[in-house]
């Protein structure tokens, strides 16, 4: 198991409906509530950070530019700034299309009890303007111990997060979901998950979700005898966010095209897929590994992100192939396929990230994963929720037809470099759809408002 996380109107930005949104954080229950539980059956399969194992850079007093982090620890390392120009956002943020008006929300267990100072140390290091982090405890989220790994590691994960969803969407509002998990009761995290988001998308906060987290498919109680519904019966956050208009985006994996055992000592020795990036109401994201130079200009085409851990992707063994893949039936057969699009995930190549939380670590990390991915996308949803004045939704379907044409800012990754990992053979980036990279990446300039076109179209 790894984790590499029926309207349809504009999200509120009245006062009355702000104050509303807030009323709604502000009365989140300590526990899940009633109105968004889980059905009964739910599985206890356990969630991991998907940030785990890809942060090979700690507590480094200032971040460095990337040729001397080449010099000093052989990987590339990348700012803010540089992805800026990577992914061509400073023309929009010149146009004010910075994710203003919008609302990411960030889902971690535990979370970081330095999340604001650390992000305000962020944006002051790298001249962005600094944003509001506002945090809403889901259950009771038991203080924080920075000798307890399974604590640090979601304050890791939940520091990269708000760290890229802010990186590329300044202006947007941060609502990060610290849920509890108490693993001595048996717990293990996804279905509070499921009930915190499915909360917050009923009272209205929330044009985005994105989630840094998964459990491959086969840990899931009945799956060796073809029994899904321990998968399906968490859907319920989805099925709401669907209804509603929110975006929902999921980290693809690390394991290439296999992931982790249930008891994470290993890998599946053939190919697997893992929830919930495989849902195919959930956008997947992928990984890519830029290579820029110190002010964000490629030196070479994007490739597969393949480094400490592998892009993840390939067919779900759950879910069969939705209408938005049938243009790419050819690749995925009868099965949904993973990812969808890609975004910055290798660790050569990772983003810089500061954080407190660890007394014995403060300081700069060079994080990767696509753990990283997801968020940065997020950033993506917020700006052309800006630029369309409403919430895009479920953009799966618009993505899809979008990568059918020349000029809507995506941009094919095709260099042949592939995501095996762990001894089981991946899949190529090749032209179009493959299951490496989904369509590719973007160009946010265009792709920003052709994704706001493309969604408007439908309402």
């Amino acid at each position: 198991m790894h984790i590499a996380r029926t309207g349809r109107g504009a999200v509120a930005t009245t006062a009355v409906a702000a104050a509303l949104a807030a009323a709604a954080l502000a009365t989140a229950p300590s526990a899940g509530a009633t109105s968004a539980a889980a059905p009964a059956a739910v599985p206890r399969t356990k969630a991991v950070p998907a940030i785990a194992g890809h942060t090979l850079v700690h507590g480094v007093a200032a971040p460095l530019p990337t040729e001397q982090c080449q010099a000093k620890w052989k990987i590339a390392c990348y700012s803010p700034l540089q992805y800026r120009t990577a992914y061509d956002l400073n023309p929009l943020y010149r146009k004010g299309v910075t994710g203003k008006g919008r609302t990411i929300v960030i889902v971690d267990s535990y979370g970081s009890p330095t999340i604001q100072h650390d992000l305000d140390v962020y944006s002051k290091q790298f001249g962005l303007p600094s944003s509001k982090v506002q945090v809403v405890k889901w259950g009771k989220v038991p203080v924080f111990d920075p000798k307890n790994s399974d604590m640090t590691g979601w304050a890791g994960e939940s520091t990269l997060d708000v760290e890229m969803a802010h990186a590329v969407a300044p202006g947007a509002r941060i609502v990060l979901v610290e849920t509890a998990v108490a693993e001595t009761e048996g717990t293990t995290g996804l279905p509070e998950m499921m009930n915190a988001e499915k909360y917050l998308i009923d009272h209205g906060v929330g044009d985005v979700i994105t989630q840094s987290f998964g459990a491959t498919e086969n840990t899931f109680p009945g799956f060796e005898k073809g029994d899904f519904s321990s998968i399906r019966k968490l859907r319920y956050a989805f099925e709401d966010a669907n209804r509603k208009n929110v975006t929902v985006l999921a980290s693809s994996g690390d394991g290439g095209a296999t992931d982790e055992t249930a008891d994470g000592k290993g890998y599946y020795k053939e190919r697997v897929n893992s929830w919930p990036s495989s849902d195919p109401l959930v956008t997947s994201i992928g990984g890519t590994q830029l290579h820029l130079d110190d002010q964000g200009r490629r030196v070479k085409p994007d490739s597969v992100y393949n480094d400490n851990g592998a892009g993840g992707g390939g067919q779900s063994h759950v879910f069969s192939r939705p209408a938005f893949q049938n243009g790419v039936k050819n690749v995925v057969g009868a099965r949904r396929g993973t990812p969808d699009v890609s975004m910055s995930a290798a660790v050569n190549g990772g983003a810089w990230v500061y954080s407190s939380y660890d007394p014995t670590a403060t300081g700069w990390d060079v994080s990767g994963g696509t753990s990283e991915a997801s968020p940065l996308f997020s950033g993506i949803v917020a700006l052309a929720d800006q630029a369309a004045g409403h919430r895009v939704g479920n953009i799966n379907d618009a993505l899809y037809r979008l990568a059918r044409h020349h000029g809507t800012g995506i941009t094919d990754v095709n260099d042949g470099t592939d995501n095996t990992y762990a001894g089981v053979t991946g899949y190529q980036a090749v032209n179009g759809y493959d299951m490496a990279t989904g369509v590719g990446t973007v160009d946010a300039l265009h792709f920003v408002p052709a994704l706001a076109w493309a969604t408007a179209q439908r309402r």
